[in-house]
């Protein structure tokens, strides 16, 4: 009777193309994958650093799955388990701790999975994590998230991304133009191109191999593959001739995630941000001007040390007068061993929360506008096979999340639509979908 492997994934969509990866590692050495909320003999957490509380989430998750299985084996991996590895190995019932160099080893790590009086730890330094190691999802989603680039060269003063995954290292276009031939094969209709720094692609062994357009323009040539989806990129790193070629291709969609941070130039410096907002704002209005629909995502963290009321208003003030569709807001929390958490002039953790929710409302009124200027248009929807409530959702090339009662006749098709209304949910629906086209 084959052993059983389940996994949870906190943070970011890299971290789910690595846990999917590892997954595969489990199954071609003979365990069976199983739901996090059965029973199992090991369970393996990819956990993350970036957000608030890894702490509090790791012994949460830990403690879910000796609920379900008090005997099993736990091993932690990710980016929490680079940086605290001591700290995971205080939670109770952690077997292993794998650093961001061991993870993809995990079977020889585990071996027969026999207990240790104390939590095991492999946890090589950083500077030995030099190796790019390929991933992507795949077996539970309409959309694969396809690793093209890890690591992070850049010293922004929040960040701990650096000091958890190491330098900016990429895979080469060969390798991944392979990658996504496979991904075709298997019937999943659109990638997502993820890493810490994609706009950075092309490092290997330390030397500039390669450009992040170069590999945009062999990913575009494969067949089988409807949509490309860039993920986030810095704006420093977005070139015109990307805007561009993404504008007249018809697999690259129009919607681009990029980090903004601060509107506030002061707060920028500090950041050590490579950009002012002036071209951030010249970014935003070439794509506007080529591709009028784009959707355009945008981070931007509050509260960082030293912004003033002033410094927020601006940004506020920036971000409102840019023709952007959403933000995604984080608020500002310290980190250990990064410059900013030694600046002076902490913001009060009220008035951070505060900010949080004016940028929050902000994203509201923006999305809502999007969507808006989206109904009476037609586009085509990939649908999920999520089920809620009765209806089944999908997005569209643009990305409006539109839904539409459940069919299973649509799960993972691409369905010519006409958006028709926002729905009491904030979702778009779709009330006029044509006989599927032949695929």
């Amino acid at each position: 009777m084959s052993r059983k492997v389940a996994f949870y994934t906190l943070g970011c969509k890299l971290n789910f193309s690595e846990t999917s990866s590892i997954g595969r590692i489990f199954q071609q050495a003979g365990y069976e994958t199983t739901s996090f909320n059965s029973r199992s003999d090991v369970y393996v957490i990819n956990t993350c650093s970036v957000t608030e509380n890894a702490d509090r989430k790791c012994r949460k998750v830990v403690k879910e799955a000796l609920n379900h299985s008090p005997g099993a084996y736990i091993v932690v991996v990710g980016c929490y388990a680079q940086l605290k590895p001591k700290d995971i190995t205080e939670i109770p019932g952690v077997d292993m701790v794998l650093g961001a160099a061991e993870k993809f080893n995990i079977i020889d790590h585990i071996n027969d999975l026999t207990k240790q009086p104390k939590a095991v730890v492999h946890n090589a330094p950083i500077a030995e994590t030099n190796q790019f190691v390929p991933a992507f999802s795949i077996g539970d989603r309409t959309r694969t998230f396809l690793k093209v680039q890890d690591g992070c060269d850049y010293s922004c003063t929040f960040c701990t991304i650096p000091l958890a995954r190491g330098a900016s290292r990429s895979g080469t276009i060969t390798d991944l133009v392979k990658q996504a031939e496979d991904i075709a094969a298997s019937g999943v209709r659109e990638i997502v191109l993820t890493g810490v720094n994609i706009g950075d692609f092309g490092i290997r062994d330390g030397n500039r191999e390669d450009r992040f357009f170069d590999l945009v323009k062999a990913l575009d040539r494969v067949e089988g593959i409807d949509r490309f989806r860039i993920s986030s990129i810095e704006p420093n790193l977005l070139s015109d001739e990307i805007i561009e070629f993404v504008a007249q291709s018809d697999r690259f969609v129009p919607h681009f995630h990029i980090p903004l941070q601060s509107g506030s130039n002061k707060v920028l410096g500090m950041m050590r941000r490579r950009y002012k907002r002036e071209l951030y704002a010249s970014r935003v209005a070439k794509i506007k001007e080529l591709m009028p629909d784009c959707c355009i995502g945008v981070d931007v963290i509050v509260g960082f040390p030293g912004e003033t009321r002033e410094d927020f208003l601006d940004t506020y003030q920036f971000l409102n007068g840019l023709d952007i569709s959403y933000l995604h807001v984080f608020t500002y929390s310290e980190r250990e061993n990064t410059i900013a958490a030694q600046m002076e002039g902490a913001v009060p953790g009220a008035q951070r929360g505060e900010r949080s929710k004016m940028l929050h409302i902000l994203s509201d009124k923006k999305r809502r506008a999007f969507y808006e200027s989206q109904l009476g248009n037609k586009g085509t929807v990939l649908f999920e096979g999520d089920v809620k409530e009765g209806y089944m959702h999908g997005f569209s090339r643009n990305y409006v999340k539109v839904r539409t009662p459940y069919d299973p006749l649509l799960v993972n098709e691409i369905v010519p639509v006409k958006f028709s209304k926002i729905a009491d949910s904030g979702d778009v629906e779709a009330t006029e979908i044509p006989e599927l086209l032949a695929h």
